[in-house]
């Protein structure tokens, strides 16, 4: 994987969705480790704050529930008014890793579910962050995406997660194209299987996923766009 670049200067701050655990959990650390401002989001504060300690004066656990538009715009007020800008969204929110079901007989509310944290979550949560994204120098847009949701080479099973994450990854070439003027990077991450609460045992340390995610947050001003990377390489859609 490419270097993580440098500390970052001045002063910048990101936000995490669903980061009171696994990988999201770890970005938080690995992004106060480098001297941002780490919003960690959760849909229990309780949660979130229990998550937070240890993580450093860096961190600040906020409640966001990113399937619910008050909760959203709550945020973003609040980032508002305490930051006046944001630096870097990191859609990391995700649920239903459904492997027990088949697409010929999916239960569709779960489909339903998924979609709304997996896709609209991280579309309603940009679209509210944006403003404060284009006050940004270095904006970036990291959505964390999965291999499960890739065309080239998906098979049956798991419907409602694989097809939360392929609209998730169609909605990265979307914004990434719509928001290059503005000088914001978008780009989907899969952090490979991780072992966490969602992916089970027997994966990757969770460092080692958290870790492709920080790659696309600390790309250069003229890095990619628009494109799907897991480790900091590119991957087929």
């Amino acid at each position: 994987m490419a270097s993580l670049g440098r500390v970052p200067d001045d002063g910048r701050i990101a936000l995490v969705t669903g980061a009171n655990r696994g990988i999201g959990r770890e970005v938080v650390r690995q992004l106060a480790e480098r001297g941002y401002t780490a919003v960690l989001g959760s849909r229990d504060l309780d949660k979130g704050r229990a998550a937070a300690e240890g993580l450093g004066p860096g961190v600040e656990p906020r409640r966001l529930d990113v399937a619910d538009d008050r909760s959203v715009r709550e945020l973003v007020a609040a980032l508002e008014r305490e930051f006046g800008r944001l630096d870097v969204l990191v859609n990391n929110a995700a649920i239903d890793y459904d492997t027990w079901q088949r697409g010929v007989d999916a239960d569709l509310d779960i489909v339903h579910e998924a979609l709304e944290t997996n896709l609209f979550g991280a579309w309603r949560t940009t679209q509210a962050c944006l403003p404060l994204l284009r006050r940004s120098r270095h904006g970036r847009i990291v959505n964390v995406s999965s291999g499960a949701g890739a065309l080239s080479d998906m098979g049956g099973g798991t419907p409602a997660y694989r097809v939360s994450k392929t609209a998730l990854n169609a909605l990265t070439r979307i914004l990434g194209s719509e928001l290059r003027g503005d000088g914001i990077l978008v780009n989907s991450v899969c952090p490979g299987w991780v072992a966490t609460d969602m992916g089970g045992p027997g994966g990757r340390p969770v460092d080692e996923g958290a870790a492709g995610v920080m790659w696309a947050v600390l790309l250069p001003d003229d890095g990619p766009t628009g494109g799907f990377f897991r480790d900091g390489r590119p991957i087929d859609w």
